[in-house]
C-alpha cells in the first residue's frame, strides 16, 4: 500500500488580493477508502467574488466528497456539482456577486491510483522519474490558439501573445458546466511520483522549468517542491503576475510508511 505526503504554498504575485484557494482532507474515515483528497480553485470576479468563489468551491467539494461512499468517479462528479450548486446559491443570496466563478481541480488518491475531475485552466501534472506530464485538459482558449498556429492560421508568437489566451471556455459559475475533464480510470502511482495541482499563475514558468525544479527538490519532500516552485515564480518579477498556488503530493511506498 502507498502513503501520501502533501504540502501547499501560494503567492499573491503582483495582485493586491488572493483569489486562489486549496484544501486537503487526509485520513478521514468518511472518505470511503480514499486516504487523501485534494482540491484547488482559482477564483474570478474580483477581490470579493473571486476569493469567495474559490473558497466555496473548495469547502463544498471536500464536504460533498467525504460525506459520500460509492465509486470514486461518481463521488468526484457529485462533489463538483455540489461546488457548482453552492456558487449558484451564493449568487442568488447576493446578486451583486453575479459573474463570480472559479476553476476547480479535485483529486482523489487511493491504493488504486489517482483519479480527478477538473474545470478550467488550472493544470494537473504527474512527475515521474524526472519527467512531467499534463493529466487534465486546458479549458482556456490557449489550446485553440495553439492549434491555429499549428495549421498556419497565425504565428506561434501571435498565439502566445493573444490577449484571448487566458479566456475560459468553462468554469464553475453556478450555470451548466460547458466542459468537464474527468479521468476514465485510476492512474496507477509509483513510489516517488508527485502529483502537482496548480493555479494558472504557475504557468509563468515554462513546463520544462517546472519539471527541472521538481526534479531538483523531489528527494526533499513536497514542502520543498511547492516552496521552490513558488520562489521561482516570484523570482521572475512579472509586473502582471497572477496569484499562484501549488499543491504537491508525493507517493511513499509501504516500506517507508513508518518513517513518514
Amino acid at each position: 500500500m502507498n502513503a501520501f505526503e502533501h504540502a501547499w504554498q501560494t503567492t499573491r504575485g503582483a495582485r493586491e488580493y488572493q483569489e486562489d484557494s486549496a484544501a486537503v482532507a487526509n485520513g478521514s474515515s468518511p472518505a470511503g477508502g480514499v486516504p487523501l483528497v485534494a482540491v484547488l480553485a482559482d477564483g474570478m470576479g474580483g477581490h470579493t467574488g473571486g476569493a469567495l468563489a474559490s473558497r466555496v468551491c473548495c469547502e463544498q467539494f471536500l464536504e460533498a466528497f467525504t460525506k459520500r461512499n460509492g465509486p470514486v468517479p461518481d463521488r468526484l462528479r457529485d462533489a463538483l456539482d455540489a461546488a457548482n450548486g453552492a456558487v449558484a446559491q451564493t449568487v442568488i443570496s447576493n446578486p451583486v456577486l453575479s459573474g463570480m466563478g472559479s476553476t476547480l481541480i479535485g483529486v482523489a488518491f487511493s491504493e488504486g491510483g489517482v483519479e480527478w475531475v477538473s474545470v478550467g485552466d488550472s493544470p494537473l501534472w504527474l512527475f515521474r522519474r524526472g519527467e512531467i506530464a499534463l493529466l487534465n485538459e486546458d479549458h482556456s482558449l490557449a489550446p485553440e490558439l495553439d492549434r491555429l498556429a499549428e495549421i498556419g492560421r497565425m504565428t506561434v508568437e501571435e498565439a502566445r501573445s493573444d490577449p484571448r489566451r487566458h479566456m475560459l471556455r468553462s468554469a464553475v459559475t453556478g450555470d451548466e458546466l460547458d466542459l468537464v475533464d474527468q479521468s476514465q480510470r485510476p492512474l496507477t502511482l509509483e513510489d516517488g511520483d508527485y502529483i502537482i495541482l496548480a493555479s494558472d499563475g504557475l504557468q509563468t514558468l515554462e513546463e520544462s522549468e517546472v519539471e527541472r525544479i521538481i526534479a531538483a527538490y523531489a528527494e526533499d519532500g513536497p514542502d520543498a517542491v511547492a516552496s521552490a516552485l513558488i520562489r521561482a515564480v516570484e523570482a521572475v518579477r512579472d509586473p502582471h503576475q497572477d496569484n499562484a498556488t501549488v499543491v504537491a503530493v508525493r507517493v511513499v511506498a509501504a516500506e517507508q510508511i513508518g518513517s513518514v
